[in-house]
């Protein structure tokens, strides 16, 4: 059964209050234990997840949340270019829905809302790498986002097996 759409917020955050936190643990936490590639290996323990999210925030880094019923159930993040040639540039990380509330549109709000504040910032481009594979592709080509192009044996997962990341990029009009 498909979630009401206008039941999921989108938030921008500036710091990380005690209940956020534990929720961006249990996301991080059930989306590495259900196999996805996000620079921690299965199981995840929650203390590394929640040594990983006390980072936050950090300067150069929007942080945005989804949530439903008064719970983040999903997170996306843009690391701004540090050069300054590169100031025109965002990078997309950790786009993260909870297993339990994937294919309800939360990762397309946390993307659109994303794209918004980059270009509200001067983002002209916006760039991610993720698993060759992976689901989350097929949403990125969706969103208007161009595959650049593959590296092998970029990614190593928990039993030892290498895999690809395709590179993607989108222009902000």
């Amino acid at each position: 059964m498909r979630a009401d759409a206008a039941a999921t917020t989108v938030r921008r955050v500036e710091s990380l209050r005690k209940n956020e936190l534990s929720d961006l643990v249990d996301v991080l936490v059930a989306c590495v234990d259900e196999g996805s590639s996000l620079g921690f290996h299965a199981p995840l323990a929650p203390e590394t997840a929640r040594a990983w999210w006390t980072r936050f925030p950090r300067d150069g880094v929007l942080l945005l949340v989804a949530e439903r019923d008064g719970r983040i159930v999903g997170t996306v993040q843009m690391h701004a270019g540090e050069s300054a040639n590169g100031a025109h540039r965002g990078e997309v990380a950790k786009l993260l829905v909870h297993p339990d509330q994937r294919r309800q549109g939360i990762a397309r709000a946390l993307l659109t809302t994303l794209e918004a504040e980059a270009r509200a910032a001067g983002k002209t481009l916006l760039h991610l790498d993720t698993r060759e594979g992976d689901p989350s592709n097929a949403l990125y080509a969706a969103l208007g986002y161009r595959d650049a192009g593959r590296i092998p044996n970029w990614t190593r997962d928990a039993a030892g097996n290498l895999s690809a990341t395709v590179f993607w990029y989108k222009l902000l009009d």
